[in-house]
């Protein structure tokens, strides 16, 4: 018997399905994949957003198609809404997903997202500067999560910040420009050469030095080069206060394991934001 979400797909495309598979994502979402081969030759990714906020952050995904396309994104392919809705994708799985990074990946991905920063967007995004703020202040408010972590202790803490909320407020986020906002070694491959983005479903616009700056801890972590090397020093502490606020607090349903990748890219951006101050 198929599967209800590739039931879904066959109407969506107005194609039978002929194979299909369930994928555990390398990301950090339990949400429901699958991969499915169809009679007229299409091979598509399913996405179905089920746990909270997945459902909304679908919606918001299948907005971003609508308003941009490149070949810095998968090819759209499907939509339909509901309590579990359901996006439909090319299907990336057989490109290549880093790591291990190879000579010149790091350049692919600085220049797809130079394409996505120069694309031209159809319709309204949030501004970066509406969706995200000065998280140390936010630490400052409640500092429990954040020393529950223990990357850091309280004299450190009173010691520094006030030097982080300063540079964090000075942080430029201001731009128009398409900002994919979660770029991270899960939500990119490789194939023919280019680099491929995806899951956009937090995208924004502003300034596209954020996306650099946020994807430099985790590209460290996996033996790419250091924060310091990419020229966005100025976004350090802002980018130090987002994974310090967020690594101590509860885990999510949809995600449990999101905050231990969190706390260790603190842990690199901690360690950037100091040497820049």
């Amino acid at each position: 018997m198929k599967p209800p979400t590739v039931v879904r797909a066959e109407s969506l495309l107005g194609t039978e399905a002929e194979t299909w598979a369930q994928v555990t994502r390398r990301g950090y979402s339990l949400n429901e994949h699958w991969t499915v081969g169809f009679a007229d030759g299409t091979h598509a990714f399913l996405k179905v957003g089920s746990i909270d906020p997945s459902p909304q952050w679908i919606r918001d995904e299948r907005e971003v198609y609508a308003a941009v396309d490149g070949p810095f994104m998968p090819r759209f392919l499907g939509f339909e809404d509901g309590p579990a809705p359901l996006l439909l994708l090319e299907d990336l799985m057989p490109a290549r997903w880093p790591p291990p990074w190879r000579d010149g990946d790091v350049q692919l991905v600085v220049a797809a997202l130079a394409e996505a920063a120069a694309a031209d967007v159809r319709g309204p995004l949030p501004a970066l500067a509406e969706a995200y703020e000065n998280d140390w202040r936010t630490i400052e408010r409640d500092p429990a999560p954040f020393l529950s972590t223990r990357l850091r202790d309280e004299a450190w803490l009173a010691r520094t910040l006030p030097a982080l909320i300063e540079a964090a407020d000075a942080a430029p986020l201001q731009g128009e420009s398409l900002c994919h906002c979660d770029v991270r070694s899960d939500n990119l491959c490789l194939k023919d050469g280019r680099v491929v983005l995806v899951d956009w479903n937090h995208a924004r616009r502003g300034n596209p030095q954020f996306d650099l700056a946020f994807w430099a801890p985790s590209l460290a972590l996996e033996h790419g080069p250091p924060p310091d090397e990419h020229g966005v020093d100025e976004l350090a502490a802002f980018v130090a206060g987002f994974f310090a606020a967020r690594a101590g607090l509860p885990k999510p349903a949809g995600a449990p394991a999101v905050r231990d990748f969190q706390r260790v890219q603190a842990q690199v951006a901690l360690d950037w934001a100091e040497r820049v101050l």
